[in-house]
């Protein structure tokens, strides 16, 4: 079993910047590929992004592209997700969450959840 703690939302004007943390325990962590997804009210969650096991590999979605950087540290068993340039759109709780699978597709079950934070861009 794995436990996902986010941290780090909040609000935030257009243009500024937040840093997502998601710390993780249980199951090792470094055998997991970790994700974020977001879901705005009213809406579908939608996936942000996926880093591999070791943080060399990286994919996002088109919608934050240049904008949102996924990174782990897996001594501190910890994914951040920098986001830059944020914009009224991206407001939405973001989740994090871990997969066994090691695939980069972003359509791939995930097995844990995290319980989500909520970002808040004010235009």
């Amino acid at each position: 079993q794995v436990q996902l703690v986010e941290s780090g939302g909040g609000l935030v004007q257009a243009g500024g910047s937040l840093r997502l943390s998601c710390a993780a325990s249980g199951r090792t962590f470094s055998s997991l590929y970790m994700g974020w997804f977001r879901q705005a009210p009213g809406k579908e969650r939608e996936f942000v992004g996926k880093v591999n096991w070791s943080g060399g590999i990286t994919y996002y979605a088109d919608f934050v592209k240049g904008r949102f950087t996924i990174s782990r540290d897996n001594a501190k068993n910890t994914v951040y997700l920098q986001m830059n340039s944020l914009k009224f759109e991206d407001t939405a709780v973001y989740y994090c969450a871990a997969s066994r699978i090691a695939t980069m597709n972003p359509t791939v079950r995930m097995d844990y959840w995290g319980q989500g934070t909520q970002v808040t861009v004010s235009s």
